[in-house]
This record gives C-alpha cells, sequence and structure tokens, in this order.
C-alpha cells in the first residue's frame, strides 16, 4: 500500500513540474531583450522551467542552462524527445524553431 501511495506521490508531483513547463503566458517572465526570434522561442517555451541569464529566464525547475552549458545536437534531441520530466516539444515547434533554439542555447548559455 506505502509503494501504490509513493508512486502517486511522485506521479502527482511531476505532473505538477511538467504542466509549468513550455508556458510562455507567465506575466512575471522578463521581456526578450535583443537575440531575436530565438530568444522569444526560448522566453516563451523554456524560460519557465530554466535559468539563462541571456534570455532573462529563471527558471528553478530544470536544469540551469548556464551551467549546463550544453551543446546544440544536446538541446536539439532533448527538446525534440524530451525526457527526465520534460516535456517534448516536437510538434508543438517546428524542426527549424527546435534547430534556433538549439543554437540559441548552445551559443548563448553562459554568457549572460
Amino acid at each position: 500500500m506505502a509503494n501504490v501511495k509513493l508512486r502517486l506521490t511522485l506521479a502527482v508531483v511531476l505532473t505538477a513540474f511538467v504542466a509549468g513547463c513550455g508556458g510562455g503566458d507567465d506575466e512575471d517572465t522578463p521581456p526578450a531583450s535583443g537575440g531575436g526570434g530565438a530568444q522569444k522561442l526560448f522566453v516563451d517555451n523554456c524560460g519557465n522551467c530554466h535559468t539563462m541569464a541571456a534570455a532573462g529566464a529563471s527558471g528553478k525547475v530544470g536544469p540551469d542552462m548556464d551551467q549546463l552549458r550544453p551543446g546544440p545536437d544536446l538541446v536539439n534531441a532533448q527538446v525534440t524527445n524530451g525526457g527526465g520530466g520534460m516535456p517534448a516539444f516536437k510538434g508543438k515547434l517546428t524542426p527549424e524553431q527546435i534547430t534556433e533554439l538549439s543554437n540559441y542555447v548552445a551559443d548563448n548559455a553562459g554568457k549572460g
């Protein structure tokens, strides 16, 4: 019985984290400054969960991009397929948007 309760609790917590990712309607998200479309893609789709100073994002759910400094291939795979509590953005973003976002993160993480 305790195992069932633990699984249910973990499912609820994971659902709460995932539900917060990918939204761009948070009025507390700072406006994008410079960086064009890729920065807006990050703010709108990633900024609620991930921190990245160059984008003015200070999410606390997912990894801090400034500390992680992932390469474009890793970002592309993670954004496309999701995993580890992060939702997949395949079908929500076009492959071109995912590539643009991946390059933006790889080029700007740790530089804000």
